[in-house]
């Protein structure tokens, strides 16, 4: 059965607020019975509205027990894990992807009942049923999506990283705050337990000051022999037909258009300035979560890059970034440096017999010793702490912390609020990284300031926080 909110219109404000509070007293009386409302002459006489609860933004209008009314925007890649677990609890009404290939086409088939479209702009037009909806899609039309979904009064989990530019992620964020909907990105390690040990026992001083921290991954390689995509390549020459299930010029959104090419479209798109944020944006907003948690970090005062060459079409095939933060709270100035495609730190001399850095990792530096990913080092220092109790509350999960959130609970714990400023920091990286800037980023580094949004000691780095969207585009 539908769920119902009855809304009350009255002249009179008292009047109309005082019966209000009545019908919602008693909820299970006569009186929330169509008969025996229609039927009060006192009600009657003050006129009011039965609409579906669903209907009504900004009044936590789904209820605990309710279902919301999902639709999916990119369901093919990671979308398809996504609207999986959100389909446990939720409806899924609606399915969005340019790309009506075979993956798509399983998808449709998980969701029978599911309207399907291609264009997310027609599809919000259509379905007035929509609540919430869950983003899967190339990093370059994340932001477009979600801030459609957001001005509508859509609750919006966007995968990560949120956005594709540093300027985009700080709009999101103001807007999430403006429309007041329930958000989360989708880096869902943040929800997992050793997140939490992490911070209990960083915070209890078991390394003490930490003052460094590195963290690197594999990516664009998949560990030492392999690579999930290429970077450091320029742009392909042959233009083979698009396929007849692809609409490309969907594709293409608000970046640059150009001539499709398998080399850009399925996945292969992450490798490409003008369509995804490169082993930074892809793996940053996962490993460099828990970091800023632990250490409380929000934007850096400076950045600075290094990398192997790099053209204006794609990522260079390796860099190390690094991230000065200034003190905050209780806590001294710490340095954050990242490391790609292969590169990481040398090995340390306090690691176990046996261990290995690895081609992904975390490592803590403070001045008692060494956290390496969740493992205190040196040995000694492991075998002599007494781990704290856990205090930190478990999460529910992270698509399931975002129901609730839609439902009227608490903040998911990557809402944008929170994920704004984490994406605008790993982006602010790959604009250290850019070939126009490689030559000065030489002789200095990047001086960020948050509050005018700009690099006050290299101007033209700014153009870099946004670029100019194709016709028909816009936030």
């Amino acid at each position: 059965m539908t769920k119902q909110l009855i809304i009350f219109v009255g002249q009179n404000t008292n009047e109309t607020s005082h019966l209000n509070d009545t019908i919602m007293k008693n909820s299970d009386s006569k009186l929330m019975s169509r008969r025996g409302f229609i039927g009060n002459s006192t009600l009657a006489s003050a006129g009011f509205m039965i609409i579906p609860a669903h209907s009504v933004t900004g009044l936590g209008h789904i209820a605990p027990s309710d279902k919301l009314n999902v639709a999916g925007i990119g369901i093919s890649g990671m979308g398809k894990g996504n609207l999986a677990r959100v389909g446990k609890t939720e409806n899924i009404v609606a399915l969005c992807d340019i790309d009506w290939r075979e993956p798509t086409q399983k998808v449709f088939a998980t969701y029978p009942n599911a309207k399907q479209y291609k264009d997310y702009r027609m599809m919000l037009d259509k379905q007035n049923d929509i609540d919430a909806v869950v983003i899967a899609t190339p990093d370059h039309t994340h932001a477009v999506i979600s801030l459609e979904a957001i001005k509508r009064g859509k609750h919006t989990f966007t995968q990560k990283p949120l956005t594709h530019t540093v300027h985009e992620a700080r709009v999101l964020t103001q807007a999430a705050r403006e429309y007041k909907v329930a958000t989360q990105m989708g880096n869902q390690g943040q929800a997992g337990e050793p997140t939490r040990r992490l911070r209990e026992m960083i915070w209890d001083g078991v390394i003490g000051q930490i003052h460094e921290v590195h963290v690197w991954t594999d990516r664009p390689n998949r560990g030492f022999i392999d690579t999930y995509w290429p970077q450091g390549v320029a742009r392909p020459v042959d233009t083979p037909p698009v396929p007849p299930e692809v609409d490309w010029d969907l594709f293409i959104g608000p970046a640059p258009m150009r001539p499709y090419n398998p080399a850009y479209h399925p996945f292969s798109w992450r490798g490409w300035w003008d369509f995804g944020t490169g082993s930074l944006g892809d793996i940053g907003c996962h490993s460099l979560d828990p970091i800023f948690r632990a250490l409380k970090l929000k934007y850096p005062t400076t950045i600075q890059a290094v990398s192997t060459l790099v053209n204006q079409e794609s990522y260079p095939s390796g860099s190390m970034i690094r991230y000065e933060f200034p003190a905050r709270e209780n806590m001294v100035p710490v340095t954050l440096t990242w490391y790609d495609g292969g590169l990481r730190p040398m090995r340390i001399p306090e690691l176990d017999e046996g261990m290995q850095m690895g081609s992904g990792g975390t490592l803590y530096i403070g001045d008692r010793g060494k956290i390496f990913d969740d493992k205190i080092l040196p040995k000694s220092l492991r075998d002599a702490y007494n781990v704290p109790k856990p205090y930190l509350p478990s999460s529910p999960g992270h698509e399931e912390e975002w129901i609730n959130a839609c439902k009227g609970g608490a903040p998911a714990g990557s809402n944008f609020d929170w994920a704004g400023p984490l994406t605008e920091t790993v982006l602010m990286g790959n604009i250290a990284l850019r070939k126009e800037l490689k030559e000065k980023m030489s002789t200095q580094v990047l001086n960020w300031d948050p509050e005018k949004f700009s690099f006050p000691n290299l101007p033209e780095a700014d153009k870099f926080l946004h670029y100019q969207y194709r016709n028909g585009w816009s936030l």
